[in-house]
């Protein structure tokens, strides 16, 4: 299967090599500043307070997946190559155990320059297959968080928790801090991601948005509901074009646009 990057030009939506090393391939933007602007706000990050990032790649219409569950890929080479690069600058990527079912992925940084992250894997029960790509033993370190009870492959570190932590996102990202973490990517599956923002355990969103329509299909975000509008989310947004028609917005999630109201 094949995408097409921001200059017209077809690539591999998983290529072995790294696509490229240009940020921004859209004309006019300046790379270094974007580059600041966005990746900046991770040095904050300490070991007693990690810093937490999450990504989701999604259609014009928010949809991640068509209805039949096919997702790959919805979003083009730009964004992948931008979720790569926030690989690159986390200490560890944590996934829940439906996307690694799902979907296996590896976890790794293999479209831009940089070192992998740790892999976690949040698997209450111990579902995770020792088969699991993510498990590949490259010198990184791979951890479960689950249950006390849990059974996890050996290749894993297991970090266990009570039930009345195992799903609270920030017990565990107190206790992935303690591990010596202190950057952290919440990159997937939705349900996972929405999890922690209902919970107020994640600093940045990127959400990176193709241009597609899909119609119908699984919804990204799935936030627990609200009646009013006065209930919103409304973060302080930053957008910056991908190229090929994709766009990242930024939102800062600990940080609320004024309260004006358009006449």
């Amino acid at each position: 299967m094949t995408v097409v990057t921001g200059s017209g030009r077809p690539c591999q939506a998983d290529p072995p090599a790294p696509a490229t090393l240009d940020p921004w391939r859209a004309p006019g933007i300046d790379r270094d500043a974007a580059a600041c602007a966005i990746f900046s706000p991770f040095e904050v990050g300490t070991k007693r307070r990690p810093f937490v990032v999450a990504q989701l790649g999604q259609s014009l219409d928010g949809r991640i997946a068509t209805p039949s569950g096919d997702s790959k890929y919805i979003n083009l080479c730009p964004a992948l190559d931008h979720l790569h690069r926030i690989r690159a600058r986390v200490d560890a990527v944590i996934v829940g155990i439906g996307t690694v079912l799902a979907d296996d992925p590896l976890l790794t940084v293999r479209r831009v320059e940089g070192a992998n992250p740790a892999r976690i894997v949040i698997d209450p029960s111990g579902r995770i297959p020792p088969t699991a790509r993510c498990l590949a033993e490259d010198g990184t370190r791979r951890i479960v968080v689950c249950r006390t009870d849990a059974v996890v492959p050996d290749s894993m570190e297991a970090v266990r928790m009570g039930e009345d932590e195992i799903f609270c996102p920030r017990a565990i990202i107190v206790r992935l801090g303690s591990l010596g973490f202190a950057r952290l990517l919440v990159e997937g599956g939705a349900r996972t991601v929405s999890a922690f923002i209902d919970a107020g355990a994640i600093d940045r969103l990127h959400l990176m948005v193709a241009p597609l329509l899909l119609g119908s299909g699984r919804s990204g975000l799935d936030l627990r509901p609200i009646s009013a509008l006065s209930e919103a989310m409304r973060p302080v947004t930053t957008t910056y074009p991908l190229g090929a028609g994709e766009v990242l917005f930024d939102c800062d999630l600990r940080r609320t646009v004024g309260e004006g109201h358009p006449s």
